[in-house]
């Protein structure tokens, strides 16, 4: 595990993470009780965002994306499949392999579980006040890339 590098004050930079690390997991977990589909599992709505994000992709480009195992990738788009939420094309330049695609239910289940989930989390922050929301609005941004690193 890499060394946490933290700046001039490594108190309140430690500090600061261990807060930023338990409200990310609280928040995380309270939004993933507002899906729109329970028969869907976190990691099956995950990959379908990976591929809302990214077009398609093979099922082992998925599996590194979503940090699991190619054969557990394999099951997990054969359900998606059944679900007919994905659809499996040739790849264009592999016949050995295939491209996973998400259908147009896929596309329309997920902008309405945007939908629900962005419409639970303004609920939830219109109770910040205006240096808050501008807070908010700064860190944002640092919490996207985060989440890309």
């Amino acid at each position: 595990m890499p060394e946490l590098s933290l700046g001039d004050d490594a108190a309140a930079d430690a500090d600061a993470v261990n807060a930023l690390r338990s409200a990310v997991m609280r928040l995380s977990r309270r939004l993933k009780h507002q899906r729109v589909d329970e028969s869907l599992s976190p990691t099956e709505m995950s990959v379908l965002g990976t591929l809302a994000r990214c077009g398609h992709a093979t099922p082992g480009e998925l599996a590194r994306k979503e940090h699991v195992q190619p054969p557990s990738m394999t099951r997990i788009v054969a359900m998606l499949e059944a679900k007919g939420l994905v659809r499996l094309e040739p790849h264009p330049d592999d016949r050995r392999q295939k491209v996973v695609t998400q259908t147009e239910q896929a596309e329309a289940m997920l902008e309405e579980s945007r939908r629900k989930r962005n419409a639970w989390l303004s609920e939830l922050a219109s109770g910040l006040d205006e240096d808050e929301w501008a807070a908010l609005r700064s860190a944002a941004p640092v919490l996207e890339k985060l989440a890309q690193l």
